[in-house]
């Protein structure tokens, strides 16, 4: 399938997103806080108008679903459908620690097809379309990555924010001494470039949060199961991911 148009769109408009984000982010952040208890800042919101606003006049036909839009269930019945986080990691927007990103996927028959992560930060690109492998890219320059082929003394990355007994018992059980904590869709990200070689995530996500994650991570030839080891799936009535997921670079280093 061809995407060059959908990838051209979404990278511009994940790059356009991130400067909205820089400019609350360089200022004073009010926080408030949604029915779940988690935070929402003018950035989440000033990003999701920029990416879905322009997506709807480009692709009127494809279907959008974002974490700061209003459901609109009619999105199940299309096979295409966008699926949108303007600000993962706005816990660590709000510690200023620059670990947060701008996650933009597309989703096809319910699996992700493309693939757009950028680091407002530090503005680091990675994006992938089925298919055509994942690339990194920063100052214009871009490289296309993959997994590692480590299987000694692998590297796991683990979430900064969200921590879990699950996960610790994990690494004792295997004696896992070489770990790294980084936030947001940051940590598939860096098993997608061969920076770590496991991630697993034991609490609950929304399908926002791991979309065009997939994407990259399959790309770059790693492996991205849910916690029973089945596919994750897009565009669902529920859009909690409540099995957890893996991403590993090869099946050897399957720590369940």
């Amino acid at each position: 399938m061809n995407l060059d148009k959908e990838l051209k769109v979404t990278k511009e408009l994940a790059i356009l997103a991130g400067k909205e984000i820089m400019k609350v982010y360089e200022n004073s952040i009010e926080v408030e806080y949604k029915e779940d208890e988690s935070p929402l800042t003018k950035a989440d919101e000033k990003s999701n108008e920029v990416i879905v606003s322009r997506l709807r006049k480009e692709f009127s036909e494809y279907a959008i679903l974002s974490e700061e839009s209003e459901d609109d269930k009619s999105r199940l019945d299309n096979d295409w459908c966008f699926v949108i986080d303007p600000l993962d990691g706005t816990k660590e927007f709000i510690k200023r620690n620059g670990e947060f990103t701008v996650n933009i996927a597309l989703t096809y028959k319910k699996k992700s097809v493309l693939g757009v992560i950028y680091v407002p930060v530090t503005k680091e690109l990675y994006y992938a379309t089925k298919g055509n492998g994942a690339f990194y890219e920063v100052n214009g320059q871009a490289e296309k990555i993959k997994v590692s082929d480590r299987t000694d003394n692998i590297r796991l990355v683990m979430s900064r924010s969200h921590a879990s007994e699950n996960l610790q018992e994990l690494i004792d059980k295997h004696d896992i001494t070489n770990t790294k904590r980084a936030g947001s869709s940051l940590k598939g990200c860096k098993v997608a470039k061969g920076e770590a070689e496991v991630y697993y995530r034991f609490n609950p996500t929304m399908e926002w949060d791991t979309a065009a994650m997939q994407c990259i991570v399959e790309e770059a030839g790693g492996i991205f199961k849910q916690m029973d080891h089945s596919e994750m799936l897009y565009n669902r009535r529920n859009s909690l991911n409540d099995k957890g997921f893996y991403i590993i670079n090869r099946e050897e280093n399957q720590l369940l």
